[in-house]
């Protein structure tokens, strides 16, 4: 029987948020992809799982996918897994997923705790639709005409920022969309999980107060203008609806 690619979601931060089924799933293959084989390492030994370990980042992608792809042939299970998260998703990972669908091989999804989905749902704001960005680009000029864009849109949008930038984020934001309201959630499901909401002036103020500590999500509005046009819309189908 040809073997099979398990995407196993991890937790964000949290190791209580480990599902059983991940944990069933990394102890009943044949090798680990990981991201970073001595973070995941440190996961393995806490739920005592002992499987053999192989290391699958943006360096070796290319070379790694083309031997798993052998693997899979000789029968072998592998489960790809990321520092944290959802393999794939601003992470390591996609290539495979890619090659092993391409190629016929069978494939499994591990859900698991997902950032984006927390920081939306705590921001408070409208949920869907929502529109979700990875990591704001890091040069300033490109990153502005995202946010540029996340201020123009008629619903939700998230993205991951690097705790480096989020002030020179902010700055920007204050520029270019300095009407919008943002959430910034960071640390999420750990000790020091905080949501902090406010325009981006407000946030601004307390980040260069506060240094940045921990990976960012950075949850954005659509503009007032835009979200009462979509609310009108919503509420004359919804007396379409009624009259029908």
């Amino acid at each position: 029987m040809p073997g099979k690619l398990y995407v196993v979601a991890t937790p964000i931060g949290n190791l209580e948020d480990m599902p059983a089924r991940a944990i069933r799933v990394l102890r009943e293959v044949d090798l680990i992809a990981a991201e970073d084989t001595r973070h995941t390492g440190h996961l393995l030994t806490r739920f005592e799982i002992r499987k053999p370990l192989v290391s699958y980042h943006q360096f070796s992608e290319a070379k790694r996918t083309a031997e798993f792809l052998l693997h899979f042939e000789q029968g072998k299970n592998i489960a790809l897994v990321s520092d944290a998260g959802m393999p794939g998703v601003s992470d390591p990972g996609e290539r495979l997923i890619r090659a092993a669908v391409q190629a016929g091989v069978a494939l499994e999804i591990v859900p698991g705790p997902s950032a984006p989905l927390l920081a939306l749902a705590g921001s408070g704001f409208p949920m869907v639709p929502f529109y979700f960005g990875g990591f704001l680009p890091v040069k300033g000029g490109q990153r502005r005409k995202e946010l540029i864009a996340a201020g123009g849109r008629d619903f939700t949008s998230i993205y991951f920022e690097s705790p480096y930038r989020v002030v020179r984020m902010l700055e920007d934001a204050l520029t270019e969309i300095p009407q919008a309201r943002l959430c910034l959630a960071r640390e999420l499901t750990k000790k020091f999980e905080e949501y902090r909401r406010g325009t981006a002036a407000e946030l601004l103020e307390y980040f260069k107060a506060h240094e940045p500590r921990g990976e960012f999500c950075v949850v954005i509005a659509a503009s007032e203008r835009r979200r009462k046009s979509t609310d009108d819309r919503e509420q004359d189908a919804g007396q379409d609806d009624i009259r029908e």
